[in-house]
């Protein structure tokens, strides 16, 4: 029994003891377990995004040339037209008039340049027997002249005529949807009003605008590949369009042209990209994101957790002497990919990081390092590698 009651006492001693310890000045903290990983090495896939407008290949406005009465409509808001196909037909009775009055002068011009020949048929064998003067024979062949003068007139006042008249006939002019339609059957239409009847929008093919400023433009210009400005564009992979509710168009088009310069009001160069639209899902006028695949050789990642901010500049805890750190700034591009940070300046390809809960430590601390397989880390980019068709 003493035997007993002396350890439980000694065992209440050295507990003691030890937290006793455990509050001394002086005592190594506990070593806590961090994860940590390489950093990313290699060849990336960069998904730069873009705000973009939405325009048809044709955007036809038609604006009527003449005055009338819209009299039909054959087509209604939306419908999918072919080009020529008849749109409106308006009536003026002022062009029709016109028709006939000229029809009738071309007639009247026809007759007197008959007229006119058969003089000059009368009077020829006199002349040729000497029996009238040339002069007679003259004056009847500049009536002639003056005659067919006046009957190609007609015939260049009855064609505007006609011409005229047909444009109270109105047709597609290209193939496409067709726009809002603000006027009723019966509305007078005016020619000078510069009110357009309805726009024919061509959507096999859109364009697609947007517009980077100069310093998105210098590091994406540093991933062209290309002597000129348009071998540059030729050589960039096929771009993809995110939809206004978010979903990316199956789809992929081209960007085809830039302007080339930066203005000077906007800071920004603009550029067009055409995307093949042949079930007519994009309409014209719409808005949406362009993304633009680059490939980035050589390149390093880290993750974004495992990034801290101190005094406006990004650091990562490197690992040194298996289980040490060292806070390392370094220099990210703005844009990135998945979760990951592109790494333009202060890491080595051959450096180790703490991947996750950065903020709780200090430089010089030591760690219990887990090892964390780079593939579980990294999977953004395989996937970024993959939806772009990078092997």
């Amino acid at each position: 029994m003493k035997k007993l009651t002396f350890l439980i006492l000694l065992s209440v001693l050295l507990s003691c003891n030890k937290d006793k310890n455990a509050g001394v000045p002086g005592t190594p903290p506990p070593i806590s377990s961090y994860k940590i990983a390489p950093v990313y090495y290699g060849n990336a896939v960069v998904t730069y995004s873009f705000p973009a407008t939405i325009q048809g290949e044709q955007d036809v406005i038609i604006i009527p040339k003449v005055d009338g009465f819209l009299e039909k409509m054959y087509v209604d808001e939306g419908a999918i037209v072919k080009k020529g196909q008849l749109l409106f037909q308006l009536r003026n009775p002022q062009y029709e008039e016109a028709v006939r009055s000229a029809n009738a002068a071309v007639k009247i011009a026809a007759a007197n340049v008959k007229s006119a020949q058969m003089q000059v048929n009368q009077v020829k064998p006199l002349v040729d027997n000497n029996i009238v003067s040339k002069y007679a024979l003259d004056a009847n062949q500049y009536t002639l002249e003056s005659t067919q003068a006046s009957l190609a007139s007609a015939k260049a006042n009855l064609t505007n005529a006609q011409v005229n008249l047909g444009y109270l006939t109105i047709r597609s002019p290209s193939d496409g949807t067709v726009g809002s339609v603000p006027y009723k059957t019966g509305s007078l239409i005016s020619s000078t009003s510069g009110n357009a009847l309805t726009t024919v929008y061509n959507t096999s093919n859109v364009y697609v605008y947007f517009s980077i400023n100069e310093k998105q433009l210098l590091e994406f210009s540093r991933y062209f590949q290309g002597n000129t400005q348009q071998n540059k564009l030729n050589n960039l992979q096929e771009v993809s369009l995110q939809l206004a509710d978010g979903t990316v168009y199956p789809v992929k088009g081209k960007v085809t042209t830039s302007s080339g310069v930066i203005s000077t009001q906007t800071g920004s160069a603009n550029f067009r990209a055409t995307f093949p639209n042949p079930n007519r899902l994009i309409q014209s006028g719409g808005s949406a994101n362009i993304l633009i695949p680059i490939i980035v050789d050589s390149t390093i990642l880290v993750p974004q957790e495992a990034t801290f901010n101190l005094q406006g500049k990004k650091f990562v805890y490197q690992v040194i002497k298996k289980d040490s750190l060292i806070s390392t700034s370094i220099e990210v591009s703005e844009n990135t990919i998945g979760n990951l940070f592109i790494v333009n300046k202060g890491l080595d390809k051959n450096a180790t990081i703490v991947l996750e809960g950065v903020a709780s430590l200090k430089p010089g601390i030591r760690i219990k390092p887990v090892l964390v397989k780079k593939d579980s880390v990294y999977q953004a980019v395989k996937n970024s590698a993959i939806n772009n068709s990078i092997k």
